[in-house]
């Protein structure tokens, strides 16, 4: 736990090295997210002005494309496939997005080849995903919630380990059977 640019952290769930679990860091705040120090305020705000800042970018290099389409006179129908496909592509990266940061992805459900295949669509609506960010930054750093639950459950386990193995041996019951040479 000592140090906030994220760079040592060890996923609190694992805990490696077999001594206390450390949490692992969130991208743009590394380990602040644990005492809400080390400048979490600020940083927080700086993604939500940053992310709302991408986005509102990302929508205006988009509108110059849609007038890229009007100039081509590629007719209305093609115009609007393309605002519906830009609408929904952006959706679904909220909403997978929006999902990544309150629960880890089932290993059963996904698999890296369905990962792949949402790439495209992910990158296509960059715009939602940028939203999300936005949105969770304003509550919490994003995946914090996540995070927190992880180290919390991992702190407890090492907790009720190290208590098993401290105290007097004769206290936990059953006694000690000597050989007899």
């Amino acid at each position: 736990m000592s140090g906030t640019d994220g760079t040592n952290g060890v996923n609190g769930a694992a805990g490696t090295d077999g001594g206390e679990p450390r949490p692992e860091p969130i991208r743009f705040f590394g380990t602040t997210w644990v005492h809400h120090d080390g400048g979490y305020a600020l940083r927080r705000a700086g993604v939500a002005a940053g992310s709302l800042l991408a986005a509102a970018a990302g929508a205006f290099v988009l509108r110059f494309g849609y007038e890229g389409l009007a100039v081509a006179q590629v007719g209305s129908v093609v115009n609007m496939l393309v605002v519906i496909a830009f609408a929904v592509c952006s959706a679904i990266g909220f909403r997978r997005t929006w999902d990544g940061f309150v629960r880890r992805p089932d290993p059963g459900k996904h698999d890296a080849a369905a990962e792949r295949s949402m790439h495209s669509i992910m990158m296509i609506g960059f715009i939602g995903r940028l939203l999300a960010y936005f949105c969770r930054s304003l509550v919490e750093a994003p995946g914090e919630g996540l995070h927190r639950e992880e180290y919390e459950e991992a702190r407890t386990r090492h907790e009720r380990r190290r208590a098993s193995r401290t105290g007097n041996p004769a206290a936990r019951g059953g006694k000690r059977r000597r050989k007899h040479g």
